[in-house]
């Protein structure tokens, strides 16, 4: 399995500087809440950004380390403003992967379970699924790309079907 940390909200931290939440360039917030996985991975940062800041390069990114890579299981790490549109341009591509997209809706530095929750159930979830999709793994749903989406004016995300 291959963790890929794309950035978003789950990974951001004040900025005691300029007082601002910022999306570091590092891979802290995922390596803290990994350090009682009991099973291999690999984790590899990729771009950093606030998902909002994400652009056809970044997804293009994204699909060309998906298809260098020999593992067929990835979690990636998502702001969650854009992950949908990742996750429809990725489904675009592969049909032989099994694709999981989390994040959360506040920093693992102000709120270390919500992060930690969703990429716990995203870890479960992908060792046990036979079948190769899209999924995205967000306030105790996992559902195909197509059957989840973000309420903004609830602040959470939701099954549709």
């Amino acid at each position: 399995m291959l963790i890929l940390n794309s950035g978003g909200t789950l990974n951001k931290r004040y900025n005691l500087l300029n007082g601002e939440l910022e999306v570091p360039y590092d891979n802290i917030a995922i390596d803290k809440i990994m350090q009682s996985a009991n099973f291999e991975f690999s984790l590899a940062g990729v771009i950093y950004k606030d998902s909002l800041d994400m652009d056809l390069n970044d997804r293009k990114m994204l699909a060309n380390i998906i298809k260098e890579s020999d593992e067929d299981i990835f979690i990636i790490i998502h702001g969650t403003d854009t992950m949908h549109l990742s996750a429809e341009f990725l489904h675009e591509i592969f049909t032989d992967k099994k694709i999981i997209f989390t994040g959360a809706m506040k920093p693992f530095e102000i709120d270390k379970v919500e992060s930690s929750f969703n990429l716990g159930m995203a870890c479960g979830f992908v060792k046990s699924l036979y079948e190769n999709g899209i999924y995205i793994c967000m306030n105790g749903h996992v559902e195909s790309w197509k059957n989840i989406k973000k309420n903004t004016q609830l602040g959470k995300f939701e099954v549709v079907r």
